[in-house]
């Protein structure tokens, strides 16, 4: 008798009277930092579908570090756009470092509400 097989591209073993998947890890070394870990808990409770569907093809990971890297790298360039827009510059740095920070605060909030609207839990997230 046959201890393994394989039903829609997913392999599965035989344990005991059961076939269960034979799910294995993917070797990925990325953390999959802040915005992994929201978008994450996201898929838990509003995509189980996909989520299970990631972890099952053992694509989670993999798919949470490449999003957690796209959004640092849309909220930089979110933030330079802001900072020109804005006239946040490092003259008003060294001159006011107070409004200054204000300032970049301020930026760095709404830049980080855009991201997690368009990428974590809006639209365009799953």
């Amino acid at each position: 008798m046959e201890n393994k097989k394989s039903i829609n591209n997913m392999e599965y073993v035989l344990v005991g009277d059961y076939y269960i998947p034979d799910l294995k890890l993917p070797n990925e070394e990325r953390p999959i930092g802040k915005y992994g870990r929201m978008h994450r808990e996201y898929l838990k409770e509003h995509n189980p579908m996909m989520f299970n569907d990631l972890v099952l093809e053992g694509q989670l990971w993999t798919y949470l570090a490449d999003l957690n890297e796209q959004a640092q790298s849309h909220l930089k360039c979110i933030i330079e756009q802001m900072k020109v827009a804005e006239g946040v510059t490092e003259d008003l740095k060294a001159s006011d470092q107070m409004a200054w920070v204000r300032a970049m605060n301020s930026i760095h909030n709404r830049a980080e509400e855009i991201i997690l609207r368009e990428l974590i839990y809006g639209e365009g997230a799953v």
